[in-house]
């Protein structure tokens, strides 16, 4: 996509969140967008005037490991089928992506056939995620065979009362990230904190450099718990700010991780009380929220000690 295109669909998505109270698009889809080498296929739909009015994104990467899709819908624009006709030619193009592309289309150009084009073959595996598990999003992928595969939950607390701080494992210091020279340090754990994780546990140098060049990416809130003796990483909370114009700022615990081998000292219960501190004291934020998978019970239950409460859910729906 050009850099206007890229304009647009950015516009769509914001007005959409605003109106529907979250975003349609997580980050990676925000940062594939402007990724010209990423396995994309976009699939569009204006008006004769040619307001862009409906976007669905597929992610192509790995086609047998199943394809991600995404989809927008302009709020005014809805309850006119819309929304079912880009899902019937983005599941179309992933059957077709997923026998015949094995990157980007070099050329730009993606004919979009109707429903039944590749009825023929077996459909290729979908992911699409509903943000906001939005009532037309389920009724959508019902009329569509997706079946109702994960549920990322949304938690949030004040940051009005203090934290209380547990003291971190003898022997265990903090500091911040440092870009460059952590990189390489930070990405192994991450893959062992990680390693059942089907996203957080994957991520290649290109992820983390992609995110450490964003405009929010701050290093001091990225801090890193270090075996003393050794200058081994043990854990991290990396903080994140969501500060868009004409929004009230808030936090993110957005990545936290320990290592398995220091699980059960009460490391991570350190590190989460040390981030929020951060947000609170350093950036002079009230709220913040984070993300768990609904099914990861020893994190929920580590969050809600932490004071965090539902805020609402996000549901990954599956084809194949």
């Amino acid at each position: 996509m050009d850099p206007a295109e890229v304009a647009d669909v950015s516009a769509l998505a914001r007005t959409a969140g605003d109106t529907d109270g979250a975003d349609p698009f997580d980050e990676s889809v925000l940062l594939r967008l402007r990724d010209p080498q990423a396995a994309t296929v976009h699939l569009t739909a204006r008006t004769a005037a040619g307001e862009l009015v409906g976007y669905a994104h597929l992610d192509v990467t790995t086609p047998a490991e199943g394809i991600g899709l995404d989809l927008v819908v302009h709020p005014a624009h809805r309850r006119r089928g819309l929304g079912r006709s880009l899902a019937v030619a983005a599941l179309t193009e992933a059957d077709r992506a997923g026998t015949t592309l094995t990157g980007p289309d070099r050329d730009g150009a993606v004919p979009v056939g109707p429903a039944g084009t590749d009825a023929d073959r077996d459909g290729a595996v979908v992911r699409s995620w509903a943000h906001g598990d939005h009532p037309a999003a389920a009724a959508l992928a019902v009329d569509l065979g997706l079946t109702r595969a994960r549920v990322l939950w949304q938690l949030r607390r004040p940051l009005t009362e203090p934290t209380a701080a547990p003291p971190l494992p003898d022997g265990v210091t903090l500091r911040a990230f440092r870009p460059g020279s952590d990189d390489d340090a930070w990405l192994a754990l991450n893959a062992r904190a990680f390693a059942d994780h089907p996203e957080q546990g994957r991520w290649t140098v290109a992820d983390l450099r992609a995110r450490l060049a964003e405009p929010w990416f701050d290093p001091a809130g990225f801090l890193l718990a270090v075996q003393e003796s050794t200058g081994r990483l043990l854990g991290f909370h990396w903080t994140k700010v969501h500060d868009r114009p004409g929004t009230h700022p808030v936090g993110e615990v957005y990545v936290l991780g320990v290592d398995p081998t220091a699980h059960g000292g009460g490391l991570g219960r350190a590190l989460t009380a040390a981030g929020l501190t951060y947000l609170r004291r350093q950036r002079g934020l009230d709220r913040v929220m984070l993300y768990v998978d609904e099914s990861n019970t020893a994190a929920v239950a580590l969050y809600r000690r932490a004071g965090f409460a539902h805020w609402c859910a996000h549901v990954n729906y599956q084809r194949g």
